[in-house]
């Protein structure tokens, strides 16, 4: 299986400028980092290091700390995402209603093993509980969420984004 090589940072002039923006208005506000993160996530959709050391430059803090809380929290990612945003769910109700298969299959048709595909329209996560159990095993792409999923319809779901 396909492993990803590191994704090259491919940041904007606009999205510099919004970030800028931003950092400018936090840098005496206390507790900025927080927001500073979530913000700079919103921009870019994912905290690369270009991203963190520029926060740490602005804000004044070093780059462990901005790297330490960028990974504490599950909200922030430090790898893109793809335009299609897949997650199955391995929490307990879904694994044993055979979410494994399903994201196996995913792996295979994907060609990775979690991440993003090469071109950059897939990525593929394992989840825990999504609050779904009754339409267990369950799978979402994006806001899109598909219960009580086989294997053999994964392929269907995979070729509507495609289109």
């Amino acid at each position: 299986m396909a492993q990803n090589a590191k994704v090259p940072f491919n940041g904007t002039k606009a999205q510099a400028d919004e970030l800028e923006k931003v950092l400018k208005g936090l840098k005496n506000v206390e507790g900025a980092l927080m927001p500073a993160l979530q913000q700079a996530q919103d921009i870019y959709g994912y905290l690369p290091i270009e991203v963190q050391e520029v926060i740490a430059d602005r804000l004044g803090v070093s780059l462990a700390e901005v790297f330490g809380v960028a990974t504490f929290y599950s909200q922030f990612t430090l790898t893109p995402k793809g335009k299609y945003k897949i997650g199955v769910c391995l929490g307990t109700a879904c694994y044993v209603k055979g979410s494994g298969e399903i994201y196996a299959e995913l792996q295979k048709q994907l060609g990775i093993e979690s991440g993003i595909t090469d071109d950059l329209v897939y990525s593929l996560d394992a989840t825990r509980c999504i609050g779904c159990c009754g339409l267990a095993p369950v799978m979402t792409v994006n806001d899109d969420v598909y219960g009580k999923l086989t294997k053999d319809q994964i392929a269907g779901i995979l070729a509507k984004y495609k289109a």
